[in-house]
């Protein structure tokens, strides 16, 4: 353990120390976000702090090479290659889609050719993490990677509009997500706990954490597609790399030690918030007959701000859900299903209740006029 959370820290370091200069270069290039009406900032802020973030995960990785005790992850070096190529794809397109605001359809090619590349490089969906049913068509493994991975960047790249939103959300579910994939490799060595989706994870948590005081409300520069679109490509690659170790583990191991549905569970509850705002944003821009891709006010974290949340308190108050659903997913693990379950119940129950507050109460107050006598006339 010592060791990821070694590469973690070197990746949030470079991150945090590399941000203030890519903020710099973004200023003088005139590379920023302008205020629009469906954004909630209402001064410009520079983009490109992907660049930042990537450079943070390039460097963790690098330096996860030099450690010995890792050395079995870079044993085969076509996934890792795979990743890497993905991730400086992801980077350009991001980067030109912050300085230009080029087509939806070019960032589609760009995000399939992702996907592609993963593909190429061994890093696909090889067993359907309901039943451990092996996909075994590589055509089909293709196409459900790359679907898979187009999904999840955009996920991440639709939630990103808050202050510290997609940084936060991305480290909590890559936290738990880290958690999970290192006891399930221990699972299968107990003497080795070396693996490509714990190492993804510890330099994805690095790299938010080490963005976030700079990106955290009054945030100072954002990070862009570029690092919206990096954060989903990462976490994509490390829930499709993760069914190879479902496919290695032995019968006794995969029902001892892992429950049966942590690996199809933990992937949707470290990704549902992002998803679920996807899944909105599509129904509801279609409906109107707009293009999915095309962009409005209408988020989970806008209708909070109209709600009568402040800016740091519906970024907060999203943590709390995505805090929720990742770490209840792997409390699986180590509790009793019944206790987990009835906290999970208790715990989103007074979520909720706290969501819908504002609304709740000016509801309470409006009932309150209606049913009130009408003042009496002097």
């Amino acid at each position: 353990m010592i060791y990821f959370l070694t590469v973690l820290t070197i990746s949030a370091v470079v991150t945090y120390l590399l941000t203030p200069l890519v903020r710099i270069i973004g200023l003088r290039l005139g590379v920023y976000t302008p205020v629009r009406a469906r954004d909630i900032h209402r001064t410009i802020k520079p983009r490109w702090g992907g660049v930042a973030m990537y450079v943070g995960m390039i460097v963790g990785l690098g330096a996860a090479a030099a450690i010995p005790y890792l050395n079995g992850i870079f044993a085969d070096l076509t996934p890792v290659r795979g990743v890497f190529l993905a991730m400086l794809v992801i980077l350009v397109v991001g980067m030109m889609d912050d300085a230009w605001d080029i087509h939806w359809a070019l960032k589609l090619v760009g995000q399939v050719g992702a996907g592609v590349l993963l593909v190429l490089h061994d890093i696909r969906l090889e067993v359907m993490p309901v039943g451990w049913l092996g996909v075994g068509d590589q055509w089909v493994q293709a196409l459900l990677t790359v679907f898979l991975v187009v999904l999840t960047i955009n996920a991440f790249n639709f939630i990103d509009g808050l202050d510290g939103l997609a940084a936060g959300v991305a480290a909590l579910g890559g936290s738990a997500f880290f958690i999970y994939s290192y006891l399930l490799t221990l699972s299968i060595n107990e003497f080795d706990a070396s693996n490509l989706v714990t190492l993804l994870m510890a330099v994805l948590v690095g790299a938010c954490l080490g963005f976030l005081p700079h990106n955290f409300h009054p945030s100072k520069i954002l990070m862009g597609d570029t690092g919206a679109m990096l954060l989903g490509l990462v976490m994509a690659a490390a829930a499709l790399a993760v069914t190879s170790d479902l496919g290695q583990m032995s019968d006794g191991f995969r029902f001892r030690n892992i429950p049966a549905y942590m690996p199809v569970l933990l992937p949707l509850a470290v990704t549902l918030l992002p998803l679920l705002d996807l899944l909105l944003a599509v129904v509801r821009r279609t409906a109107r007959g707009d293009s999915p891709f095309s962009p409005d006010r209408g988020h989970l974290h806008h209708k909070l701000i109209d709600g009568g949340y402040s800016h740091p308190q519906a970024v907060l108050l999203l943590y709390l859900w995505s805090f929720l659903f990742a770490y209840g997913a792997v409390s699986f693990n180590f509790l009793p299903w019944w206790l987990v379950s009835t906290a999970m119940l208790l715990s989103l129950g007074g979520a909720t209740l706290l969501t819908l507050g504002p609304w709740l109460r000016r509801r309470a107050r409006r009932v309150n006029r209606e049913h009130s006598p009408p003042e009496s006339a002097a």
